[in-house]
């Protein structure tokens, strides 16, 4: 491989890649560098196996306790609760793996199919070969709509633009030089090469390939991807730090309970088997699943939205994101150049696009040179164009003719071209003359330093004459370019004869100014002040031109207008790494917009955020998104536009490329974080009020309110089916105008754990408040104390669910209440209790049996009683609260 080829000549590069540039390489030579390089392929993450998919989803310690459990219920011979647990375990995993294996299915659908092949000389002759054979030394040829496969110092050159935003950025297509360039040069700037995995878009091109494999600057950047960490997600490590905890929890009650009751006299072995079954309540059999069930809900609903969530875990990261980091050409612009300001005479068109040219300008003869200047001085195609190739400026100059109602056909046609003065990378600009009548029509169009020179007069609104107010066009045009907008200059004369090349380019009357914009998205406004009110932070960080840049950020939103310099940073004057001082990390956290960022930068920034206990979403498309795609906590790549290596990188994928549908993903995101707290909440509480249920009776010597099986089926039956209709739920309304989660934060926080106590307290003492009654007044056996304790505390955990709801909304219509999934629940859930005393075998394991009518009234008193109680002490909390806060 050659280093810095950029820099050497082209002798010289060829000398030492030992090749030729008439005939290339000899098959020898060939198979030499073959075997000593390898293939032309860039090394990537293997595809996930689906056994590997399958093992991840049992790599949860939840369920390794629940492994722990039904293996505990085997020893003690409980096997119908071991197969139960083992049950819940299966769909649990089966789950995850089938949504799972569900998206990696689409990605494929998404990938380009065979290998892209390229034209090379060899042995002289010219061979149309694949692009994973090239080798270091192969002299290829280029043409419009090529993909290069290596990178390779360019030979010749004729006319050839080069598409490079998927590498470094730039929004418009690279003209392409062959000069031997400064050694310092960087990537941006080193238009004497062409690099793998950016498009020829115009002309021709020879070229000596330097770099193959993961020797390019694609490979390169390619290996940052791979060697960056992948970040386990919160919602991962937060159900993991909940599950640690919970195991703790259940060893201390399972204890507690244990020795309580062999210091009371009761039967050491019951003792046991009701420790373990308590030591099960405790963890929340039905949160795997009930996680699992709600994250594959929300892939089902953002897939019927055009996103494609590789892994469920990645829909709750983006409910908890915090800052978005996206690239700015194709995301938040249109990817296609349009005409935004003409300058001429003394007249300044902004938004020309956007806005009606009228009549009166149009008519001016300035404005009809331009017109003219701007069809025949252009060599674009005015038939059929295919998307992506030929000049993007000349397009957008032909579009912008159509709009205003002209026909170029009809101007090319009536304006027969005589001579061409092609656009040369020295000259700068080109020329055409045109025969109309007897008079000779010239119209030239350039870069604005280099067609100045060659201007003696200027053209307005009335007449012409000496250009003499060239200095103020110089500061009008760096104004414009300061504001980021490409310029391109117009000029043309009549003569009576036909000039020569060396002529045609004399004598010419200046005629305005045109500037150039990639446009933002009309939509992307939008969603960026939905961002903003939903205390989610957008940052730009491209490799285009900081005007540029600025001007896009100004147009969406992101940026105010005339807004502090700090906003937006050069990213080459900057560090994101590395020890960095409050004030300098303070100027990172400040800035909305980074220019000129190469690939590491970007992945540096995701870490400076991550460092900073950030939340971050990167949205891009390019090849040089990968390494941030990979370290993002949430990577976002666009589907049609994408390169399949960011799309390799990303955790989810937009099938329509639009940057609102992320707005969707969040919105699923946050709605899931909710249910799943809303659901652990429930459950903990419902566990809780077991668990203080059974030990006070213990410890109190009066009839336990459960039995062990009695406690696996509130678990596995009442517990679940109202916590999987919590994550079911559409969410509340205003989900989006709140900020989001602190991502330090556990998904169960104080006030959580307080909500817990509370409900699991009250309906607690419903339970014991009916243990005492049918003991002390009633005087009832046993076995009936047990079953109208066990049905009271079935119909107080299904009460429970109206408690999640925050106080400050109506009892009576909220999220829960309007959930029809949460009704359906507790009906079936009411159905499984009562059914199963008509199943015999069944209600024998369970020690159940039919209750009067009377009984079954006080059941619902006492258990109607525990919500009352709760809603009342939750609502005086709640208006102390808000009093002591006023």
């Amino acid at each position: 491989m050659v280093q810095k080829p950029f820099a050497l000549s082209i002798d010289k590069v060829v000398t030492i890649l030992e090749s030729n540039i008439q005939s290339g390489l000899g098959e020898k030579q060939i198979q030499n560098l073959l075997n000593k390089y390898g293939p032309n392929q860039i090394p990537k993450d293997a595809p996930k196996k689906r056994w590997r998919i399958l093992v991840d989803q049992f790599l949860n310690p939840i369920l390794y306790i629940l492994i722990a459990a039904a293996i505990l219920a085997f020893i003690f011979s409980d096997v119908l609760e071991g197969i139960a647990i083992l049950v819940v375990i299966i769909i649990s995993a089966g789950i995850g793996f089938f949504m799972e294996l569900r998206a990696i299915r689409s990605l494929e659908a998404l990938r380009k199919m065979g290998q892209s092949k390229i034209h090379a000389i060899r042995s002289g002759k010219r061979v149309h070969i694949k692009g994973m054979e090239i080798v270091p030394g192969d002299i290829i040829l280029l043409r419009a709509g090529d993909i290069v496969p290596a990178d390779a110092r360019l030979i010749t050159i004729d006319n050839l633009l080069v598409k490079e935003s998927a590498l470094t950025g730039e929004s418009v297509p690279i003209r392409k030089v062959v000069k031997v360039l400064k050694g310092d040069s960087p990537i941006t700037d080193q238009h004497n090469m062409v690099f793998r995995g950016t498009m020829v878009t115009s002309g021709l091109g020879k070229a000596i390939v330097t770099s193959t494999a993961k020797f390019t600057q694609l490979g390169h950047i390619q290996q940052l991807g791979i060697d960056a960490s992948q970040e386990h997600t919160p919602l991962e490590k937060k159900l993991n730090h909940l599950s640690k905890w919970l195991i703790w929890l259940t060893l201390f009650f399972a204890l507690v309970v244990i020795i309580a009751g062999y210091f009371r006299g009761k039967d050491i072995l019951l003792m046991i088997e009701t420790g373990v079954a308590l030591g099960v309540a405790a963890i929340p059999e039905g949160l795997p699943i009930v996680a699992t069930i709600a994250l594959a809900q929300g892939m089902l609903r953002l897939s019927k939205r055009q996103v494609i969530i590789k892994k469920m875990e990645a829909v709750q990261t983006l409910g908890a994101t915090d800052i978005i980091c996206t690239d700015k050409t194709g995301t938040l612009t249109e990817d296609r150049m349009k005409v935004h300001t003409i300058l001429f005479g003394n007249k300044s068109l902004d938004d020309v696009s956007m806005t009606d040219t009228s009549m009166a300008i149009k008519e001016l003869p300035i404005f009809e040179n331009i017109i003219f200047a701007s069809v025949l001085c252009n060599n674009e195609n005015l038939g059929t164009v295919i998307d992506g190739q030929g000049d993007s400026i000349e397009r957008a100059l032909l579009e912008f003719v159509a709009y205003l109602g002209y026909d170029p056909v009809t101007i090319k046609n009536t304006n027969p071209e005589e001579l061409e003065l092609p656009f040369d990378a020295t000259r700068k600009f080109m020329a055409t003359a045109h025969k109309n009548g007897k008079i000779i029509k010239v119209y030239v169009k350039g870069a604005f330093e280099a067609l100045i020179p060659h201007c003696d007069y200027i053209m307005d609104e009335k007449e012409i004459s000496p250009f003499k107010t060239k200095s103020e066009w110089h500061t009008k045009v760096n104004t414009l370019a300061d504001h980021g907008l490409r310029t391109l200059a117009f000029a043309f004369k009549e003569v009576n004869q036909l000039p020569t090349s060396e002529t045609i380019a004399d004598g010419l009357t200046f005629l305005g100014v045109m500037g150039f914009l990639d446009p933002a998205r009309s939509d992307v406004m939008a969603t960026i002040d939905v961002y903003k009110k939903a205390g989610i932070k957008v940052v730009m960080a491209t490799g285009d031109h900081p005007g540029t840049s600025k001007k896009i950020a100004e147009e969406i939103g992101l940026l105010q207008i005339n807004a502090e310099p700090d906003k937006v940073l050069i990213a080459q004057n900057i560090k994101f790494i590395g020890p960095l001082d409050s004030k300098e990390s303070q100027k990172i956290a400040n800035a909305s917009v980074f220019a000129r960022v190469s690939p590491k930068q970007k992945l540096d920034l995701v870490t400076f955020y991550q460092k900073n206990n950030h939340i971050v979403g990167m949205i891009g498309d390019g090849i040089n998104d990968v390494p941030a795609l990979k370290k993002a906590d949430i990577g976002i790549a666009m589907g049609i536009r994408g390169t399949e290596a960011a799309r390799e990188a990303a955790d989810v994928i937009l099938k329509n490329d639009k940057f609102t549908a992320i707005e969707l993903a969040i919105k699923q995101g946050r709605v899931i974080l909710e249910n799943i707290r809303q659901f652990v909440v429930y459950l903990l509480s419902c566990n809780l009020a077991e668990i203080l249920s059974v030990g006070i009776a213990a410890f109190s010597n009066l009839p336990s309110p459960l039995l062990p099986m009695q406690i696996l089926f509130l678990n596995l039956i009442t517990d679940v089916f109202p916590a999987l209709a919590l994550g079911l739920g559409k969410g509340e309304v205003d989900i989006m105008q709140r900020p989001p989660k602190n991502p330090k934060a556990p998904i169960i926080g104080k006030s959580d754990w307080n909500s817990i106590v509370l409900f699991g307290m009250c309906i607690s003492v419903a339970v014991l408040g009916m243990v005492m009654y049918t003991h002390y007044v009633l005087n009832l056996s046993e076995n009936i104390i047990n079953n109208m304790a066990f049905y009271t505390l079935v119909m107080a955990q299904l009460f429970n669910v109206f408690n999640l709801p925050r106080h400050t909304e109506s009892f009576w219509r909220n999220e829960v209440t309007t959930n029809f999934w949460v009704w359906g629940a507790i009906a079936v859930s009411l159905f499984l209790t009562f059914g199963i005393t008509l199943i015999a075998p069944i209600s024998n394991v369970l020690s159940l049996e039919f209750i009067t009518m009377y009984q079954l009234f006080l059941v619902i008193i006492f258990a109607m009683g525990s919500l009352v109680l709760a809603q009342l002490i939750g609502r005086l909390m709640g208006f102390f609260k808000m009093k002591n806060k006023i």
